[in-house]
């Protein structure tokens, strides 16, 4: 089921046809759907690569920023991050560009791959610093290096309000939603921050995330890649067990205002989800109720 009014078809056939087109020497290569994020569906193409595809022409932005930034971010990460190695061309057959990556091994974090959550929110508050550190090489926050969550949390209110009045009737007495616009409000009524702006990956969810020998082997999926204020690439530690989220908070010493912003676009990025993929990707509504419970249980 399409997830946007504006998907474009994609399938393991078109995936084929595409990478014979523009690389015959691929074109042998089996081609296996990988799965599929909200905006790029995956194909692993033989035992070495992965073929992003856009959803949706809008997505073609986030692949140029991947080819662009990422073989200059990768030397100061302590992890591996993907590593384009083909621009795939328009065609009659798929009208936008796409992406080919070197595959990375691993499995999200998850309680049978992850030996040590403390270790775990140590070593992704590590990642976190390094990105954070990374010189701006003369960027700025414009364009595609925009993306809203490195923005005022100001920028989202209207929408967020919307959000929440939809949530309302689809998720009923399961999650109490007044404490959390409550909380939600409380960080929108903070100053914004005054910290310098940095890269940032923008959706460091479990599902970007990946685990081998126990601990946090790779990020992928820089999709959001941006310029900003730093307060909601925190938001989704959430997503994480209690233990992973107390390392991480001590570990870059977060102080209580960015905290609050913190989780505010937590619960921001949460709500939005709900009411847009309700009918359409239910793995990712349960994802947000369970960010959205964890808010509850621990904050």
């Amino acid at each position: 089921m399409p997830l946007h009014p504006d998907e474009l078809p994609i399938d393991v056939g078109l995936a084929a046809a595409l990478i014979a087109r523009d690389r015959p020497d691929w074109a042998g290569l089996p081609v296996i759907l990988a799965g599929g994020g909200t905006d790029n569906v995956m194909f692993r193409l033989g035992a070495e690569l992965l073929v992003r595809i856009p959803r949706t022409a809008g997505g073609v932005g986030s692949l140029r920023k991947e080819r662009t930034w990422l073989p200059r971010l990768a030397p100061a990460l302590s992890v591996l991050i993907p590593e384009p190695v083909h621009a795939g061309s328009p065609s009659d057959a798929y009208p936008v560009e796409w992406s080919v990556y070197r595959w990375i091994d691993g499995a999200p974090p998850a309680s049978d791959t992850v030996t040590d959550w403390r270790r775990f929110g140590d070593d992704l508050a590590a990642v976190v610093r390094d990105l954070h550190r990374i010189d701006l090489m003369g960027q700025r926050r414009s364009g595609d290096l925009s993306w809203y969550r490195g923005g005022s949390l100001r920028e989202v209110e209207a929408g967020v309000a919307q959000a929440f009045d939809e949530a309302r009737p689809l998720v009923g007495d399961e999650l109490d939603l007044d404490r959390l616009e409550q909380w939600w409000c409380d960080g929108l009524a903070l100053p914004d921050s005054r910290t310098p702006h940095v890269w940032l990956h923008g959706d460091l969810r479990p599902g970007n995330l990946l685990v081998a020998g126990g601990r946090l082997h790779a990020v992928i999926d820089f999709g959001a890649l941006s310029v900003g204020a730093p307060d909601a690439e925190h938001a989704a530690v959430w997503d994480l067990p209690q233990a992973a989220r107390d390392a991480y908070w001590n570990a870059l010493h977060l102080d209580e205002a960015t905290w609050q912003r913190a989780r505010a676009w937590a619960i921001a990025v949460a709500i939005f989800g709900i009411p847009y993929y309700w009918r359409t990707l239910p793995e990712f509504v349960a994802e947000c109720r369970a960010r959205l419970g964890a808010i509850l249980a621990g904050s």
